[in-house]
């Protein structure tokens, strides 16, 4: 064997043992990294579940609580109408009652001699319906005729009343209803109102822990499935009841409230999420479950409720991964060596024939190839020319590298942009000056059901006949070479779908930096505006009823006024003209704060028109008078001259103001003076409103949490109030400012741009 062939054998074999010794440690490194990265994955999805469950809680909770309290508002006012006697009311006058009322259904329960049961109610299905099997009901209703406070743990609990929570009907196991039971000893039997309760559990499967368990299953292949598992009734028999010849399964007792739990392997599951609740440390194993290779892992998470998420991941996919990443190697390294054999035999001949290795080299810089540099043995003529050659071939090498990164660098940033525009979950639309569309993505079609090349080189059509106008202004702004960004707006569907949008236009400049197209890009914010619709409505539904008290005193002095004149009048025989007046002017006050309370309270269709601030400030402070005066408080108005009007929702500033004076009059422990100002500014743009009152002001530390979902510190408050009255100015394209000190009291300073001018101020 030549000294060349040696040479090859000997470099080619170290190269074969070096490259496997890499690909045994990679194998290795890369097992255990992927199951690290499984696990970390696991506990990630843990967290996000953890947090939207107790986001979901609290919502949840308290949209029970606030439909409790109405539910006691409504027993108090049928126990208003209704005989004390159960035997003098009869199931037609509940169903007339339950309509005035608006809640589904009424029943009237009385205590036996061993079991409480309906005696009277406005669903026929009821009567005669008994509790004695109801376990926590049972205690509570017996709880409640004994004239004692309920100490269930379950429901919301207020004097001489408990709400449970929502559960399947006795009478209709198809209906999950929501109760409210209440007395007080007046009466001989309990009053229950209720009404149907499917929207939690709509509101849980459209927008709480399942929708984001659908979304984490979709976005995460790997993960099979994950599942909600509650300790104290895992591994224990489920509680199954038949209801009208149907069983039902107890909503507040399941040992699985969320997720799918199919890959069951009970007797090891029970012994770790016990494990799992007891050490509150994650619980992870390995195992083949229907012959497919799981990794499981129970993860503890805190909350009102501890409970555990299982989530299983399909370990078969990290091994398969592994197994190509291994085959790929494999190849490569094949690869290697035989290139290092190719160049190990190329190194032997030129250590035997450096000449020939000198020609060979620049033979191989002629054509393009500069990675087989010379070696120099000797510092002679020779040697100098195979440095030469060498330095000649590095600077051609390092040249022709500069301009293959160059290419490609340039090659694959255009690349990336072009998947980016086209795989962005956001509607991407470029049009040129005239309106005409010249490129849109696939998100662009989803969103709008438009066909890209039926959408190509025409005008674009997404844009409603009444948002023309906005959208003529918006395109002017940009020919300026501005940006808009974040604008919330209207656009539709090709079947004329209305869809709720978040845009941002950009101008496309030339070559000139002049303006030559124009991009949008379109986010659907459907759901959100829904979500924040749902918190704007459940607010204004707390505040009506807060205000419940100061109305019925203020329409009790009108009334008096009224009954006064008409014992005068049965006394006289009549009444002259000026006395009837006064009786007009107090049935029209009457009239008047009635009217507001219900168009506080009834749903509105939103609608944006030109509205006087001055005049709804008026209408609040009428509304509020009452109960500022129970509560020492004075309230001063100072209105500037000239007022413009502004654009907007007269239903939702009413709720902005009437939030904002209520808590500036709770503010005034002791009374004091609330003062209201109204002007415009010296640019005659912006309407300026200050709320000043003499409270105790807030501290610094709590200022900067205003506007925080639930952060309150009324004992009473449930945090949203701020939050959504911020969200009615913002989308009024308004601003908020409050400033304070504790023992001095606040100033709440709000902003409106005045009507007028292009339609572009609104969502």
């Amino acid at each position: 064997m030549t000294i060349k062939a040696k040479l090859s054998l000997l470099i080619s074999i170290f190269v074969t043992l070096i490259l496997g010794l890499n690909i045994s440690i990679y194998y290795y490194s890369s097992q255990s990294g992927l199951r690290d990265n499984a696990e970390k994955q696991m506990q990630t999805i843990a967290k996000q579940i953890g947090s939207s469950l107790d986001a979901a809680e609290k919502s949840k909770r308290y949209m029970e609580e606030t439909l409790g309290e109405k539910l006691r508002a409504v027993a108090l006012a049928a126990q208003g109408e209704l005989d004390p006697h159960v035997d003098h009311v009869s199931n037609e006058q509940l169903a007339k009652l339950s309509k005035k009322l608006g809640v589904d259904h009424i029943s009237l329960w009385q205590r036996t001699a061993d079991d409480i049961v309906v005696k009277k109610s406005s669903d026929p299905n009821e009567v005669g319906i008994g509790s004695k099997t109801w376990d926590y009901w049972y205690t509570a209703y017996n709880e409640l005729f004994d004239l004692k406070k309920v100490t269930v743990s379950q429901g919301l609990k207020l004097p001489h009343y408990w709400s449970g929570p929502y559960q399947y009907a006795t009478s209709d196991p198809t209906h999950i209803n929501k109760w409210g039971n209440y007395y007080d000893g007046t009466t001989d039997y309990m009053i229950n109102p209720y009404v149907n309760a499917q929207v939690f559990l709509d509101y849980e499967n459209n927008a709480g822990t399942e929708a984001l368990i659908r979304r984490l299953l979709q976005d995460n292949e790997d993960i099979i499935e994950i599942a909600g598992i509650d300790p104290e009734f895992f591994g224990k028999p489920e509680i199954v009841k038949i209801k009208k010849g149907v069983a039902v399964h107890n909503l507040d007792v399941r040992a699985v409230p969320f997720g799918v739990y199919e890959l069951k392997n009970e007797a090891e599951d029970v012994e770790l999420v016990r494990r799992a609740a007891a050490t509150g440390k994650a619980e992870i194993t390995k195992t083949t479950i229907r012959g497919k290779e799981v990794m499981r892992s129970f993860v503890p998470i805190g909350g009102e409720k501890p409970l555990v998420v299982g989530i299983s991941f399909d370990y078969g996919t990290v091994r398969a991964s592994l197994i190509d990443q291994l085959w790929l190697h494999a190849s490569i390294s094949l690869g290697l060596v035989v290139v290092s054999w190719f160049a190990s035999y190329v190194l032997s001949g030129f250590l035997i024939r450096p000449l020939r290795s000198i020609l060979d080299s620049v033979n191989a810089m002629a054509g393009g190839r500069f990675g087989s540099p010379i070696e120099i043995r000797s510092r002679d003529e020779l040697g100098m020319l195979s440095e030469s050659v060498n330095v000649m071939a590095d600077n051609l090498q390092s040249y022709m590298g500069r301009l293959k990164a160059s290419a490609e660098e340039l090659r694959s940033t255009k690349e990336y942009l072009e998947s980016f525009v086209t795989n962005t979950s956001d509607a991407i639309v470029v049009t040129d000056l005239d309106g005409i569309v010249i490129q849109a993505n696939n998100a662009f079609e989803a969103m709008f059901g438009w066909n890209r090349q039926e959408a190509m080189n025409r005008p674009l059509g997404h844009v409603p006949e009444s948002r023309a106008e906005e959208y003529a202004a918006l395109r002017d702004i940009i020919m300026r070479g501005d940006s808009v960004a974040d604008f919330e707006t209207v656009r539709e569907r090709t079947n004329g779908q209305p869809i709720d949008v978040s845009i941002t236009v950009s101008p496309i400049r030339g070559e000139n930096d002049e303006v030559v197209a124009i991009a949008e890009i379109c986010r659907n914010i459907t759901a959100r505006k829904q979500s924040e619709e749902v918190i704007i409505r459940t607010e204004k539904l707390s505040v009506i009823g807060q205000l419940a008290a100061g109305v019925a005193h203020e329409i009790r002095n009108p009334l008096t006024t009224l009954r006064g004149f008409v014992q005068l009048n049965k006394q006289q025989g009549g009444l002259s003209g000026e006395y009837l007046d006064i009786m007009l002017s107090e049935l029209d006050r009457i009239n008047f704060i009635v009217s507001e309370l219900l168009v506080l309270a009834k749903p509105q269709i939103h609608r944006y028109e030109e509205l006087d601030a001055g005049q709804l400030l008026h209408d609040m402070i009428s509304l509020l008078d009452t109960q500022a005066g129970l509560s020492n408080v004075v309230i001063e108005t100072s209105f500037g001259n000239d007022v413009p009007k502004m654009i907007g929702d007269s239903i939702q500033l009413k709720q902005v103001f009437l939030n904002i004076m209520k808590n500036s009059i709770e503010a005034m422990d002791h009374g004091g003076t609330l003062s209201i100002e109204l002007d415009v500014e010296p640019s005659r743009d912006t309407i300026l409103l200050r709320f000043i009152d003499e409270g105790k002001g807030i501290s610094d530390e709590d200022l900067a949490r205003l506007g925080e979902p639930f952060f309150t510190r009324k004992v009473s408050g449930n945090g949203l109030g701020l939050m959504v009255s911020q969200r009615i100015i913002t989308n009024h394209k308004g601003t908020m400012n409050v400033s304070s000190k504790l023992g001095e009291g606040t100033c709440v300073e709000i902003r409106f741009p005045v009507a007028g001018g292009p339609r572009i101020v609104f969502a």
